[in-house]
């Protein structure tokens, strides 16, 4: 197996947890950085709330450190553009907002997406964000595609790396 890294990145309820689980469960080293203590949130002029970003000191440690088999990494923040030139791909997961807010609305793992504000946030970042993540994807993975599937891409992206 090659050695290096992947980010997963994509808008809220595209199934990030979901495919680094399984990547996972398949021996892949993962990591997702909506856990632990991966993110922080800074102020931003003229936004009444902050920012969540990377921190990056800790992903710069994470990034250096090379093990046998590729890392997977998940995350969706605003300094995410500043790591790309560390990571060997860049997989982008979508699905249709519809979807999306389907998804958020019957997910257990957390209650972000059941408010209307939520809802709202979700449609808005994603017409606003989703675009700069494509731009700069590797390859793009539409999620409505059965997860093995899914995950299958996702791996072979990682099978380029390297070669």
């Amino acid at each position: 197996m090659s050695v290096g890294a992947v980010l997963v990145t994509g808008m809220s309820a595209v199934g990030k947890s979901t495919v680094l689980a399984e990547l996972a469960r398949r021996g892949h080293r993962v990591v997702d950085t909506d856990e632990d203590d991966w993110i922080e949130h800074v102020p931003v002029p003229g936004q009444s709330e902050p920012e969540p970003v990377w921190r990056a000191d800790q992903m710069s440690v994470l990034l250096d450190t090379r093990e046998f088999g590729t890392l997977f990494v998940a995350g969706t923040v605003a300094n995410q553009g500043a790591f790309y030139d560390r990571f060997d791909a860049v997989v982008l997961l979508s699905a249709p907002v519809d979807v999306m807010l389907e998804r958020l609305a019957t997910r257990a793992t957390n209650d972000f997406g059941t408010s209307p504000a939520d809802r709202a946030r979700v449609v808005a970042d994603t017409a606003a964000v989703e675009p700069l993540l494509r731009r700069r994807a590797t390859l793009e993975v539409d999620t409505r595609r059965p997860l093995t599937e899914v995950v299958d891409a996702v791996e072979a992206a990682a099978g380029a790396v390297g070669r």
